[in-house]
């Protein structure tokens, strides 16, 4: 472990914060910056925001170990009686808005209450995003599924439209998993081998190389690559 990140396991112990092995942070945007070498590096922005741990998980009660963490408090005029009492251990006065779990084993110095720190991830780690991609409503085949179309000339009368879907007499149906015009985004997406560029403490933000699923402000969740 480098100078670096034994100073920031310091700071995190004496604050009350726990190390996990990956956190959530909400997408802000993208930029540029340029690394040691002077090479230009695409990034998307995240913005931390803290996370709380309101309940632990283990395998003997719940089935598996996962630490439940919490963000954002409610108002009172929108939390339930349950919300109040379940979050109030944790020290929320009412309910949450974001209410998310991390799979893995409890640290020894997790407790209700402990603040997940963002020194969780540090420079250089490789982690696996996963966040809501962009919805897109409903669209065509070629927008969809990137079909080729039929010819753009005068006459053809086949464009942008899917082609033949069926069989003959026999199987005299259309197989299951046929590409069709429908829904298109907002799906769960997982970018894996991903490398966090930097993290600021300072400021809650972290950064990672390339693109992240989903739309500005969107949540999007961390782990680091096994």
């Amino acid at each position: 472990m480098s100078e670096k990140e034994t100073q920031a396991t310091d700071a995190a112990a004496s604050s009350g914060e726990i190390k996990l092995n990956g956190l959530y942070a909400f997408k802000a945007g993208m930029a540029t910056v340029y690394n040691d070498q002077g090479e230009a590096v695409p990034v998307t922005v995240l913005r931390y925001e803290p996370w709380v741990v309101s309940q632990i998980k283990t395998t003997e009660s719940d089935g598996y170990s996962a630490l439940q963490l919490a963000c954002g408090p409610k108002k009172a005029k929108n939390s339930t009686d349950a919300e109040k009492g379940h979050f109030s251990k944790a020290g929320f006065e009412n309910g949450v808005k974001f209410v998310k779990e991390l799979r893995q084993e409890i640290p020894g110095d997790a407790k209700l209450g402990s603040r997940v720190s963002i020194n969780s991830l540090q420079k250089g780690d490789v982690v696996k995003i996963t966040g809501r991609s962009k919805g897109h409503g409903f669209a065509g085949s070629v927008k969809r599924w990137s079909f080729a179309g039929g010819p753009a000339s005068h006459g053809s009368k086949f464009h942008r439209k899917p082609g033949s879907s069926g069989n003959r007499t026999w199987p005299g149906r259309v197989m299951p998993g046929k590409k069709f015009p429908g829904h298109y985004g907002d799906e769960t997406i997982t970018v894996k081998n991903v490398v966090v560029v930097d993290v600021v403490p300072q400021e809650g933000v972290l950064m990672v190389k390339g693109p992240v699923p989903g739309a500005r402000n969107s949540l999007v969740r961390l782990v680091k690559e096994v």
